[in-house]
């Protein structure tokens, strides 16, 4: 026998993706049923609950990438659990459980196509405490937009957030001339 036999392999020889999901399922049961029991260890105050006999039958009769799998999905579901409790217990509103779930599918999309996330959360953070300075400074000054760009600091600032935001689109139209121009 080789050395990666194990005992799921002897169960279902041919595996497939239905069968990996069974498993992958019947593990994180198994392993969210088994903290009900609990094993006095003699010597010890601290009893072995089921739960690390779970986790050592689930790693040695699945292997290695299908016991890490199910690991990795019961430590996804619990956290996914909590995560939409909490988001639940701050007003007690579907709501917000709503609106953790697009907040989630959005992240997944960001990840997905490889955009950064981090603009998106900056935004979220810092977007309303903008938009109250914003209106603040135009109340103070009447309702006038020059008092936005008056200032030699303000007009630095924003030369400075020009370059920032187009120099890699300049950078790659100017790579592509050269490019051009050499061929």
């Amino acid at each position: 026998m080789s050395s990666t036999a194990t005992l799921r392999v002897a169960v279902a020889p041919h595996s497939t993706a239905l069968t990996h999901a069974l498993f992958i399922v019947g593990g994180v049961g198994f392993i969210s049923a088994m903290p009900q029991l609990s094993i006095p260890v003699p010597g010890s105050p601290v009893p072995v609950t089921g739960q690390t006999l779970a986790a050592l039958l689930v790693g040695t009769t699945y292997g290695a990438r299908l016991a890490f799998t199910t690991f990795a999905t019961y430590l996804f579901a619990g956290i996914v659990t909590f995560a939409l409790l909490g988001a639940y217990a701050l007003n007690t509103s579907i709501f917000d459980v709503q609106v953790a779930i697009a907040i989630g599918i959005v992240g997944f999309l960001f990840r997905r196509f490889a955009m950064p996330i981090t603009p998106l959360i900056l935004g979220l953070i810092l977007g309303p405490n903008l938009e109250l300075q914003f209106r603040r400074a135009l109340q103070i000054s009447a309702g006038d937009y020059s008092t936005l760009w008056a200032s030699p600091l303000s007009k630095v600032l924003y030369v400075v957030l020009f370059l920032a935001l187009f120099t890699p689109v300049i950078t790659r139209v100017m790579k592509k001339i050269r490019k051009d121009v050499i061929q």
